[in-house]
């Protein structure tokens, strides 16, 4: 019987496989990230996913027999990469300008046979349209603490999920692990059935 590993620190990616009824362990990715700024967004945030996968996987603590699940996520706005804020002063100006736009939110995963060496990759990509925000309500969610630890300073799954407008695409994905996605090719491609 093959282990599944999710290679993540993520409360949230833990949360959305349990919620799946995966079992699992977790073993996280330790290595340094390597970025290639020549990479479209979208190759990044696969490149990332893979590049997890190899550390998790060379982890002495991964058995031989594990199927590992990776994931990296990133916010996109007006072009530019949103990852967590540095601080509150970061937090609002990325805020500002999700306001009233449109933003994407891509995850790249990968799903990896450590026995058999067959690992599958993509990136999952699902846009966001947020209401207009004044300055007061953006104030009041940084005071939340809930922005700290999220890119694009906010999350859906919780208080931030009253400035979406509109979605297109894998709401999971929001959260961080796109579950139809990874739950299909657990199934298609690496013969674990779910349910």
């Amino acid at each position: 019987m093959k282990k599944i590993i999710l290679g993540s620190m993520s409360p949230r990616r833990r949360e959305l496989l349990e919620n799946a009824g995966i079992d699992f362990e977790v073993i996280t990715a330790d290595g340094e990230e390597i970025v290639d700024k020549s990479l479209s967004f979208a190759e990044i945030v696969r490149s990332l996913a893979v590049q997890k996968s190899r550390q998790v996987s060379d982890n002495p603590k991964c058995p031989y027999n594990a199927v590992v699940i990776t994931a990296d996520t990133m916010v996109v706005c007006d072009n530019e990469i949103m990852g967590k804020p540095k601080d509150n002063n970061d937090a609002k100006r990325m805020l500002n300008m999700l306001s009233d736009n449109t933003h994407k939110v891509l995850t790249g995963y990968c799903v990896f046979d450590k026995e058999t060496e067959k690992r599958m990759s993509g990136v999952v990509e699902t846009e966001v349209k947020f209401r207009a925000i004044d300055e007061d309500e953006i104030d009041r969610y940084i005071a939340t603490g809930e922005c700290d630890d999220k890119a694009g300073a906010y999350g859906i799954q919780l208080r931030g999920s009253m400035f979406v407008e509109e979605i297109h695409g894998d709401y999971f994905n929001i959260v961080g692990l796109p579950v139809e996605r990874i739950c299909k090719l657990l199934k298609e491609e690496f013969s674990i059935s779910l349910l």
